[in-house]
């Protein structure tokens, strides 16, 4: 068994000093705590207000659907940035597997009577190269001692030049039949849609891994202090690459998910997923730097930034195509305040 981390590797374990215990921090911490949910229940009421329809169930499914997909990646994404990693290369990960496993799929249908044998295979081998491509990633920081930032940015390239080539630049389709049978996998609802419920039991293992398991506390103890940590003999190469090869599997799961949408992949899939991902992180508050952060404020920082994009869909408020701006803009205006708050700590 590895040793438990000593108080110093603890999450949120400082030296408590005398502003730590007034009220005024105290008051602080809560608003910071809750800052996302308290920031999400005002653009629900502001999109109410602008547009009747957004308050409909059938609008809050959809956002809830729609959130799914960078919702499971940005929880794998919360286990990389409390580490104090990045990875800028989750949407072209989830484009290539896409194309990979659609291919997959296309040469086994002929071969096997049942479509749903198909798919199950293209499933298992869709999540095991989402494990395999966070291992190399996990084994080329840990081991290699190269920056995650460099890594990730330039497997961003090398994961889309190869579905174009795959696509011969352009779309990779699934076979009819199978997109028939695999369909419900999307669009299928059990009182919520599949994605949503496959979201939930993502996000709630995440956070039981986060908070309940050695593996969760190293993770943190690590993105705080890392020197601190080889000292209390964590291995942290170890716990580097099962968080990266974690990030690797979420985004395999939501790609599972995100096939029987449309049925294909191509080179703009997955298109600024990262960016999406990494915002819906910053902004449900794990810090930027790692050492600290919540599945909980994920989840609702994902939710929160899908609801910015379907309030500008149903408003005119200011033109859909700045959706990504305005994300842009969350990241920077976070980061900043995250930065203000450490130098007036």
């Amino acid at each position: 068994m590895p040793p438990e981390p000593t108080d110093s590797l603890r999450p949120g374990a400082t030296a408590l000093g005398a502003s730590e215990g007034t009220p005024l921090h105290r008051v602080r911490a809560l608003l910071q705590g809750f800052g996302p949910l308290l920031g999400l229940i005002v653009l629900c009421i502001a999109g109410t207000a602008l547009n009747g329809d957004f308050a409909t169930l059938d609008n809050v499914m959809n956002v809830l659907t729609r959130t799914a997909f960078i919702g499971i990646i940005a929880v794998g994404m919360c286990f990389v940035i409390i580490s104090g990693g990045i990875d800028l290369s989750v949407g072209s990960m989830a484009a290539l597997i896409a194309g990979v496993m659609i291919l997959l799929m296309n040469r086994l249908a002929p071969s096997l009577s049942s479509p749903t044998s198909v798919i199950a295979l293209g499933i298992g081998f869709a999540l095991l190269l989402g494990a395999l491509f966070g291992l190399v990633h996990g084994l080329l920081i840990a081991r290699g001692g190269i920056e995650p930032f460099i890594v990730t940015l330039g497997t961003l390239g090398i994961f889309r030049a190869y579905l174009t080539y795959f696509a011969d630049g352009g779309a990779i389709t699934l076979d009819s039949d199978l997109s028939d049978a695999y369909g419900p996998v999307y669009y299928a609802s059990f009182l919520l849609p599949v994605p949503v419920w496959v979201f939930l039991a993502v996000a709630l293992g995440g956070a039981l891994i986060l908070n309940r398991t050695a593996y969760g506390r190293y993770v943190q103890a690590i993105g705080s202090n890392e020197q601190v940590a080889r000292y209390a003999a964590v291995d942290v190469n170890r716990i580097k690459v099962l968080t990266y090869m974690l990030l690797g599997v979420c985004v395999g799961i939501a790609t599972v998910l995100y096939v029987p949408r449309l049925g294909s992949s191509s080179p703009t899939t997955g298109l600024l997923w990262e960016l999406e991902a990494i915002a819906a992180v910053i902004v449900g508050g794990t810090a930027l730097k790692g050492g600290s952060g919540t599945i909980t404020g994920t989840v609702v920082g994902a939710i929160l930034l899908s609801v910015i994009s379907n309030i500008l869909n149903l408003t005119s408020v200011i033109s859909v195509y700045l959706n990504s701006a305005v994300q842009g803009f969350v990241i920077i205006a976070v980061a900043f305040m995250q930065r203000r708050r450490k130098g007036a700590s």
